[in-house]
């Protein structure tokens, strides 16, 4: 089953079951309005929404409508809470080789996480706006599930078990800001805007067997102005699967049905060739395409996203097919026009 939320003038918009093949879509209303209804209440509601999304795909919804992206909030569009983990090491070990710095060990063991904003989540056509390009404007594609009810002290299993939906998102981060904010020892604030999500968020019986483990075994296809610069298997590579990103923030505190929790950047490690090493996979954020540069070169050539860049992120399961619908942004200045 996929699900959106299409803009309605609210704050929350209005629930919809969108088909398989996302070309058609039906308005929720008389099951749920709202996506965090669905969640507070999914063993109830989840049945007749599926009853609603087979007649859907099977051409039997007597309302339906021609799906739209540019219309989709983000699938939840303000979440409980938003939390972001750093699940692929190799995104780490390449960020702090460029630096000449060491991962410590720690960090093979237990996942990185930080706390994002989740009160403003963009939808995957809005434009991203920034006030200055000085800021150091980023992409980071990235996969994404929201929970239900997950207990304090819930193993990794089953925390994985209080995944409801899976989506895409668009980590948007200020790469420049982000130092002296961790210099402060405090972690990311600023450095951190509103982040974007796809137009669906899907049930993991929609992945098939691309859902094995905790990780989605898709490509992750990132376009930054219309050129393919990422291609990176999201499963293999994944050290911590999201059982163990939600084991993790359940360690101290229950988790409450609609937070949200990210991957990190996806990220695959080089190859050597010739005795040098190669990106073949390209790359899914610029800060790791400077890193591979300066490892490579001594010092990034790579520029930040300017105003009126354009970035895509979509994934595709093995029949062709987009899965989630497809992040397709622009870079806007604050103020413009």
């Amino acid at each position: 089953m996929k699900l959106a939320t299409y803009k309605d003038g609210s704050r929350d918009g209005q629930l919809v079951v969108v088909s398989r093949d996302l070309t058609t879509a039906h308005y929720a209303t008389g099951i749920a309005d709202r996506m965090q209804q669905v969640l507070d209440d999914w063993n109830f509601m989840l049945p007749q929404l599926q009853d609603l999304s087979h007649d859907l795909n099977h051409g039997k919804a007597r309302h339906a409508f021609a799906f739209d992206p540019r219309m989709c909030m983000a699938p939840l569009p303000r979440a409980h809470q938003w939390a972001d983990g750093s699940a692929y090491m190799n995104h780490v070990e390449l960020v702090r080789a460029a630096r000449n710095s060491s991962v410590p060990d720690n960090y093979y063991t237990e996942p990185l996480m930080y706390q994002g904003g989740s009160d403003d989540f963009m939808g995957p056509c809005d434009d991203v706006v920034c006030p200055s390009e000085a800021y150091g404007i980023d992409f980071e594609a990235e996969v994404a599930v929201i929970t239900g009810d997950v207990p304090m002290q819930a193993k990794p299993e089953q925390a994985l078990d209080g995944v409801r939906l899976v989506m895409l998102v668009n980590d948007v981060s200020l790469r420049h800001l982000i130092p002296d904010e961790l210099a402060k020892g405090f972690g990311f604030f600023q450095g951190k805007p509103a982040t974007a999500f796809g137009p669906v968020a899907v049930t993991v019986d929609e992945l098939g067997e691309a859902w094995t483990g905790g990780r989605v075994h898709l490509s992750m296809q990132v376009s930054w102005n219309g050129r393919k610069v990422g291609m990176c298997e999201a499963g293999p590579e994944m050290t911590f699967h999201f059982g163990q990103l939600i084991a993790h923030m359940c360690k101290t505190r229950n988790v409450r049905a609609g937070s949200i929790v990210g991957s990190g950047t996806v990220s695959n490690k080089a190859i050597e060739r010739d005795g040098k090493k190669d990106w073949p996979k390209g790359y899914s954020c610029i800060a790791e395409k400077r890193a591979i540069e300066t490892i490579l070169d001594g010092q990034p050539s790579t520029d930040f996203m300017k105003f009126g860049d354009t970035v895509r992120i979509e994934m595709k399961g093995k029949d062709g097919q987009s899965v989630f619908g497809a992040i397709d942004q622009r870079v806007a200045p604050l103020n413009a026009g």
